[in-house]
């Protein structure tokens, strides 16, 4: 694990993180209310990456508490836990072949129904759900 400034992390970390709206909220009095803000959140195993548009910043999670990490500390650490790993090219559905008696049953299922499973995992039948045609904005005037 390579020595990291919490500064070189936190630039890093900073257009990974997905950004997020509603995620924070203050309260005031008895009522708690929603502050319009897009944060940009990171957590795992120990460690929290919170960016706010001005400003991030990283703590590390010790006895259920969030305490900022200074800008000497080493956060390779808090990097390696935090860094999301790069998704490479696409991912293909690798073709599935069913067994030719699983097609003939599901061939034999009634009409209007289809295959569903009870609360104890039991398969049984459904009905299938009939929806009504979407009307365009045209034929609603």
């Amino acid at each position: 694990m390579a020595n990291r400034t919490v500064q070189s992390v936190k630039n890093s970390l900073k257009f990974k993180a997905q950004p997020k709206a509603g995620i924070l909220s203050v309260k005031v009095g008895v009522k708690k209310y929603q502050v319009p803000v897009e944060a940009r959140m990171i957590s795992g195993e120990g460690f929290m990456f919170l960016s706010f548009p001005a400003v991030s910043e990283l703590f590390r999670i010790e006895n259920k508490a969030l305490q900022a990490m200074a800008s000497t500390e080493d956060a390779g650490a808090a990097f390696e836990k935090l860094n999301p790993g790069r998704r490479r090219g696409r991912r293909r559905a690798a073709n599935v072949e069913m067994p030719a008696a699983l097609v003939e049953a599901l061939k034999n299922l009634p009409s209007g129904f289809k295959l569903g499973y009870g609360t104890d995992g039991s398969p049984k039948l459904v009905k299938t759900r009939k929806r009504a045609p979407r009307r365009s904005k045209a034929a609603k005037a």
